[in-house]
This record gives C-alpha cells, structure tokens and sequence, in this order.
C-alpha cells in the first residue's frame, strides 16, 4: 500500500510541481552555476546505494590547495532561501517515483557513516529512506545525533499508514515555520563520528 501511495502521489506531485522545479532551476543556473543539481550516492533500503537528487545549494569555491570551502562559506543567500522552503529537496520526487525513496522515511545519510553505526542505528535501513521523517519534525538538524537515530528506529519499529499522514502534514508545517534547518554555527549539521555506544569500536 505504502508503495503504491508513493508511486501515485510522486506522479502527480512532479506534473504539480513541474513550473516550480523549472523556475527554480533556472534561477540556481542563473544565480548559482550549472550543475543545478546536486547528485550524491547514499545508501537506501537494506543498505543498497542509489544516487539521491537535490537542489544545488552551494558554490564549488576552493581554497589554494584545491580544496572545497567549508559549508557555511559556499552556501549562498540564494541556496539558504531554497532550504528555508525546502525548495532543494523537490528533485526527490523522482528518487520516490522510482523507487529509490519513500515520502516518510529515516533520511537518506552519507555511505561514509555505515560502518559508524551500532546494530540498533543499522535498522533506520530496513525501511526506505524518506523525503521527510520522524526525525525531520521532531527537530530535523537541530537535533543530536543520537536523538535522531532515537526517532528513526522509533518510526521502523512503529510505522503505519496513519503514520505516514500525521508524518506529512507536520512536515508542511514545519515548512512553513522554517524550523531545524541547521544546527547552531552550520550551515546543516556536522558530519556523524559515531556514537560512544557504537559496537565498532575505533571508529570515532
């Protein structure tokens, strides 16, 4: 049921929302640079890689040696209203058509972070990774590490259809409020080094 709720409302969503998704990209080509999206490899149910689709929000500026900028300097005023709408995440609407993702779901992470994970974090990948989530309305990147595992594995072990729609319509308000886009002094949230009760010891 839940697959095909995400394969009809994705369909429709992209036809919808086709003249935003066009404005956008134009104007990120225009203000930002080409490519307009941001393409990177993450894993997604059953820890299967597939290549998950955002907005770009940042400049590609590097330092002496070749090295990108930190975050906060790259992300541009342009790119920081787009997250405040949540505008970068609209390209997921194929990653959802496909199959890759779901619209609820533990957020797709880094591959880097797998072998950081203990076996409790590891089951946020025995569902597909969402859109939105348990974690994104209960603080989204405001919130520790820990905490988010916490409200992924709450959500697999809990999900349900009603769920799901409870899910959506807090992350529309949530969207609206423009709340937990950053952690304080980031332009998200820093990078996982693995938690103190990971069973992969020398990780960190």
């Amino acid at each position: 049921m839940k697959r095909i709720f995400d394969f009809l409302v994705s369909s429709l969503a992209l036809i919808f929302f086709s003249p935003i998704i066009g404005i956008t990209a134009l104007l990120i080509k225009k203000k930002i640079g080409s490519p307009v999206l941001f393409k990177q490899e993450r894993p997604g149910l059953n820890g299967k890689s597939f290549y998950v689709y955002k907005f770009r929000t940042m400049t590609d500026e590097r330092d002496g040696l070749g090295q990108l900028l930190p975050d906060y300097i790259r992300l541009t005023t342009f790119g920081e209203t787009i997250r405040k709408y949540s505008l970068d995440e609209l390209p997921q609407l194929w990653n959802v058509f496909k199959g890759d993702m779901s619209f609820v779901g533990p957020r797709p992470l880094l591959v880097e972070y797998l072998p950081l994970y203990n076996d409790q974090q590891a089951m946020r990948h025995n569902v597909r990774p969402g859109i939105t989530g348990w974690a994104q309305v209960n603080g989204r990147n405001a919130i520790s590490w820990e905490q988010k595992f916490e409200y992924d594995i709450w959500y697999v072990e809990n999900q349900s259809f009603l769920l799901d729609m409870k899910i959506l319509v807090m992350t529309v308000l949530k969207v609206f409020k423009s709340e937990g886009i950053s952690q304080d002094g980031q332009a998200t949230m820093t990078k996982f080094q693995g938690s103190r009760q990971s069973n992969h010891e020398g990780c960190e």
